[in-house]
């Protein structure tokens, strides 16, 4: 049959690339369980390591079929860490300040990055993935924004920084919470309020307590659910007032990988997705995204991510503190 034959040419011209994407990643896992470092930032590192498999040769459309792909697949999948009943329990108050957060420092980044020399591209991909979850939400944002040039670059570096960022913060703002007398509940919500990344979050709210941990995950939980509705308010905005993409043709009116996403997470809200089924797919929306992400750093090339300059970092730093101070001030007021 012609559709089995195109098929099959289809997956015989990818499985290399995939192939290669597969084993940088599963080296980023073992390195990361081996030696305590963030195993996206290990996949980017060891990308970058062998970007020329992403430049040359059979491996090129498995890579950039990972980098896109299953990119959004792993995004999609990442809805089945969310749940409406869980996250109630955490309290109308400290919602809304965590919520609150995440809208402020995206309208915070849009506001100050004209004055680093940035525009709104960049202004919402950092200020995106600062504020939500990190590098997942960095990918998230990067698959809807409209390619140009540079777009793998701004990626890249926002990956990295706000890898980089929420392991600084994962040792330092337990100290400051101790320092700052922060109650269990108060020290989870400042934690997973302002650190970016899930697994730093965890991290650092269990090496308080456990108490502390539960909070933390609950509150970066809701963080992660403000993904959809933010991607969806960036690609209508996008849709409206950027006239078309660089093949002429408009950008869709809500990408398939948020819907899928909010279905997932409408499913899982309301039990109807199994325990054991939603921890798998948890599980592979973990690996997809290390695996799109080391495909990602082959794609790359550091001299040009490197280019990005000193006022890029500056900007990812000071939304940082920006989340920081919000959520900080927040607490004083409600708790």
């Amino acid at each position: 049959m012609p559709f089995v034959q195109t098929l099959h040419a289809r997956a015989q011209e990818l499985f290399p690339g995939i192939a290669v994407s597969v084993i940088v990643a599963a080296s980023a896992k073992f390195l990361s369980e081996h030696y305590d470092t963030p195993a996206m930032l290990l996949a980017l590192l060891l990308g970058i390591a062998v970007s020329f498999l992403g430049e040359e040769g059979k491996t090129v459309p498995g890579v950039a079929f990972s980098a896109r792909s299953l990119l959004r697949l792993g995004v999609a999948l990442l809805g089945v860490r969310v749940s409406m009943m869980v996250l109630a329990g955490l309290g109308l108050p400290l919602i809304a300040l965590t919520i609150g957060g995440v809208v402020a420092t995206i309208g915070f980044g849009l506001l100050v990055a004209r004055f680093f020399g940035h525009q709104w591209r960049f202004a919402l991909l950092t200020a995106g993935s600062v504020a939500i979850c990190g590098a997942s939400a960095a990918m998230a944002i990067g698959a809807i924004l409209p390619r140009d040039g540079r777009s793998e670059e701004r990626l890249i570096f926002t990956v990295m920084g706000v890898t980089v960022l929420s392991t600084i913060a994962m040792i330092a703002y337990p100290i400051l919470s101790n320092y700052l007398e922060f109650n269990h509940i108060q020290a989870g919500v400042f934690l997973g309020g302002t650190i970016h990344d899930v697994a730093q979050v965890v991290g650092a709210g269990f090496s308080i307590s456990e108490e502390t941990g539960d909070t933390a995950t609950l509150v970066k939980l809701i963080r992660v659910s403000m993904l959809a509705p933010v991607v969806l308010v960036a690609s209508l905005l996008i849709r409206a007032y950027v006239s078309e993409k660089s093949d002429g043709k408009q950008p869709p009116l809500l990408p398939g990988f948020v819907i899928a996403f909010i279905v997932l997470a409408g499913l899982n809200s309301f039990g109807v997705i199994p325990e054991a089924l939603a921890n798998t797919l948890s599980d592979a929306s973990r690996w997809l995204l290390l695996i799109a992400i080391a495909a990602v750093g082959m794609k790359s090339n550091l001299k040009q991510v490197l280019s990005v300059g000193a006022a890029a970092i500056a900007l990812i730093v000071i939304e940082t503190l920006f989340i920081a101070g919000f959520i900080l001030t927040g607490i004083s007021l409600l708790t």
